[in-house]
């Protein structure tokens, strides 16, 4: 693979994302927000945006910014917009949740701070998509760059959605009074969000990272190309059918949205189905026998992934999703998402330390592996114990048991704080032996803040 730039700031979102994982988790073991209140009570808005916004996408962010230069072999484009990208989205995410609070009463301004982070949020995922998207635009996009490609259309739907729920909320736009929000626009916003801007997103990065780190093959197959097409058709499915619906029960023609509907979700099994085809396919035939504990972990975040199909379908038979949507979501966000991130979290930033420290004496002197800078034996205790903790939590939300699931976050909670701890010490070079350790003409990195300028420019995967 060709070497590519060190992202600058990549360190610095993933530190402010996990920031934000364990605040929400304090807060869910505290009792704050769903399921001790309503879904739709500001309370919850605050844990769930912190939980999409200040841990997912920043999370996403942060790892795009590194991963698709590598996706498409270029430089990343307009990489000083890295850093007001950002600062957007930390100050928009920050009035969001003081919006939030001031209309559950927690204080009163005279100012309208929803209006504000519906300025600030769009402008900084703006800042995101023209950075990456620049970087894609006229290169040669392989599959996993396509599916980065498709997400971020689905971002800005998702950050635009937004906005004008903010703007709803402060009293701006009265027009749009008239419209029925929670039924037309919401689930489009969430599913933009959860489905399109972070799944199909990264559904795409782990068609790259996998095979990287396992020395699995890397090439195109047939079912790889057809969840990218299946993919593609759900998510126009899903945003196009609300609105269809809206423009039908307005004129008096008749609702013909349920099939399109069925077909959307219908066409989402089946790219999970053939999904997993691929996925066993990059573990079977990895050179690397013995996997990494980053590898054995994602197979946790793929089996909530089925389990997340498994009760979306049950509960669809069974009548009872608007009941315990909360319970899916949950399973989809912690147990899918935030699994597969915390897992490859535990290789990138090994990985991303080494290149700094190392990459300049690469070749040169003795260094030691990337693995030796994390204790796996100890690792996979943490990650086992966040897999039940997300198990358990969301079998207490679908029997409503609001005093177990909090037991539940606690879990979890602990596992993440073990989890960021093994991190941090991989950023201080903590488990590797002290001859080993700096090298002459190593040096030791910042724990989040780059070096300016940063030590290492050019790297090479191995």
């Amino acid at each position: 693979m060709m070497g590519t730039a060190l992202s600058r700031w990549s360190m610095s979102y993933f530190t402010a994302a996990l920031s934000f994982l364990v605040g929400a988790q304090m807060l869910m073991v505290a009792g704050y927000g769903f399921p001790a209140m309503a879904a739709e009570a500001p309370e919850t808005l605050v844990l769930v945006h912190m939980v999409a916004i200040g841990w997912l996408s920043l999370l996403m962010c942060g790892a795009l910014f590194q991963f698709v230069p590598v996706l498409v072999a270029r430089p990343l484009r307009w990489e000083r917009l890295v850093l007001p990208a950002m600062i957007c989205l930390l100050a928009g995410l920050t009035l969001l949740l003081a919006g939030f609070l001031q209309l559950a009463g927690v204080f009163e301004t005279g100012i309208s701070l929803l209006a504000l982070a519906g300025t600030l949020l769009p402008a900084g995922f703006l800042l995101v998509v023209g950075v990456l998207g620049a970087t894609l635009w006229g290169a040669g996009l392989s599959l996993p760059a396509r599916f980065v490609a498709v997400g971020l259309p689905c971002v800005l739907v998702t950050a635009i959605l937004g906005a004008l729920f903010a703007l709803l909320f402060s009293g701006f736009l009265p027009a749009l009074a008239e419209i029925d929000f929670r039924t037309q626009a919401l689930p489009v916003h969430i599913a933009m969000g959860l489905g399109g801007w972070l799944s199909f997103t990264a559904v795409g990065v782990s068609y790259r990272l996998l095979p990287m780190f396992m020395l699995s093959p890397d090439r195109e197959r047939a079912s790889s190309r057809a969840v990218w097409w299946g993919g593609v058709a759900a998510l126009l499915l899903t945003a196009l059918t609300p609105p269809i619906a809206a423009f039908l029960l307005k004129t008096g023609l008749p609702d013909a949205t349920s099939p399109a509907t069925v077909l959307a979700v219908l066409f989402g099994m089946a790219c999970l189905i053939l999904y997993g085809f691929d996925l066993t396919f990059f573990y079977r035939h990895r050179k690397r026998r013995i996997i990494e504990l980053n590898s054995r972990a994602a197979q946790g975040a793929f089996l909530a992934l089925a389990l997340s199909a498994v009760l979306l379908l049950g509960l669809l038979a069974t009548g009872t999703l608007d009941q315990h949507i909360g319970a899916l979501l949950y399973l989809v966000a912690f147990g899918w998402l935030s699994g597969l991130g915390l897992s490859q979290l535990y290789k990138i930033v090994p990985f991303l330390t080494w290149l700094e420290c190392y990459g300049p004496v690469m070749g040169k002197k003795p260094t030691p592996r990337v693995q030796d800078l994390v204790m796996e034996r100890r690792g996979w205790i943490w990650f086992a114990l966040y897999f039940l903790g997300v198990l358990a939590g969301t079998e207490s939300l679908l029997v409503d048991q609001p005093g177990l699931f909090r037991a539940a976050a606690a879990v979890t909670l602990l596992a993440t704080l073990a989890i960021v701890v093994e991190l941090v010490l991989a950023r201080r070079l903590a488990n590797v032996p002290d001859g080993k350790r700096l090298p002459e003409g190593a040096s030791r990195p910042r724990l989040f803040l780059p070096r300016l300028p940063l030590n290492s420019d050019k790297w090479r995967p191995q």
